[in-house]
């Protein structure tokens, strides 16, 4: 038996997974994005991990028959204003969707304190809507490491009460997760290796390669043992030659891969994917 087919018949058959709105991402992910835990997204700028994330607040909406979980969604945002307008592109691929938006709810974050408190009072807000059909079936938290970015130390105490801040939020969202039959996504970002020759090894590689750089995800170990998948993003700059009008003009391309850097139920793998004005897709390799 191939390990993939292992992987399969181990992972819980009854948990339901959204759709990422691809098919060839969709295998990747076993099916998609589960339900009942949480997946991190984690990748330097422009890699598109925002971009997935606006994709799946459109297709959480979709009925079961299509992938979705038909919910809406709730997206905490941390660092700039909420892209609506690159949202409004994206609705454009999913037409049988109406008014897509109005599913949407979306809340500014100011601080790793104050995104507890705001999942707290989420409580109530998801319990009345248990049984109803706009009933939250995905949270998105765009970035989880821009909030610990500026309000901790580095010293003994402050690492400390860091990494209890940590373990408070995972089990809210785990708790929140399982009680609701929640998908929850949570983006990083991603912080240069400078030395690793300890050997220290997270998931299935002991160090990533994005733009040419080593990196790891940010906010260390403590962080990565509050997550059930981790899924990376890189981007790959490549030179490109064509013609135009006879002459020789040189360009550059820019590649995009997702890859399972750990997962208990998928098996170490990657797919290039594309960007484009209307869609994210993967490529069949």
């Amino acid at each position: 038996m191939k390990p993939e087919d292992l992987l399969q018949r181990l992972s819980p058959t009854h948990t339901q997974k959204c759709t990422v709105g691809c098919l060839v991402l969709d295998r990747l992910l076993g099916g998609g994005i589960p339900c009942n835990s949480i997946t991190e997204l984690v990748a330097e700028s422009g890699c598109g991990k925002t971009q997935i994330s606006l994709q799946l607040l459109l297709s959480v909406q979709l009925p079961a028959s299509l992938g979705g979980l038909s919910g809406s969604s709730i997206y905490l945002y941390s660092e700039s204003p909420f892209p609506v307008r690159r949202l409004h592109q994206l609705s454009s691929s999913f037409p049988t969707l109406h008014n897509p938006l109005d599913k949407i709810l979306t809340h500014p974050l100011h601080s790793a304190h104050h995104l507890f408190d705001v999942l707290s009072q989420l409580d109530s807000l998801l319990s009345s809507r248990l049984d109803s059909p706009s009933q939250i079936k995905l949270i998105v938290i765009d970035s989880i490491a821009a909030l610990f970015r500026f309000e901790f130390e580095n010293n003994p105490r402050d690492l400390k009460q860091r990494s209890g801040l940590f373990f408070r939020i995972s089990s809210k969202l785990k708790e929140q997760a399982r009680r609701f039959g929640l998908a929850v996504v949570v983006i990083n970002q991603v912080v240069d290796v400078m030395n690793d020759t300890d050997g220290l090894r997270i998931g299935n590689s002991t160090c990533w390669y994005t733009s040419e750089r080593k990196v790891c995800a940010a906010l260390g170990l403590s962080w990565a043992n509050c997550v059930n998948t981790r899924l990376f993003l890189s981007r790959q700059e490549e030179r490109v030659a064509r013609e135009v009008n006879g002459d020789d003009c040189f360009g550059t391309l820019t590649r995009r891969f997702i890859r399972v850097a750990f997962a208990p139920h998928l098996p170490d793998s990657y797919c290039e994917f594309v960007i484009s004005r209307e869609k994210i897709f993967g490529l069949e390799r």
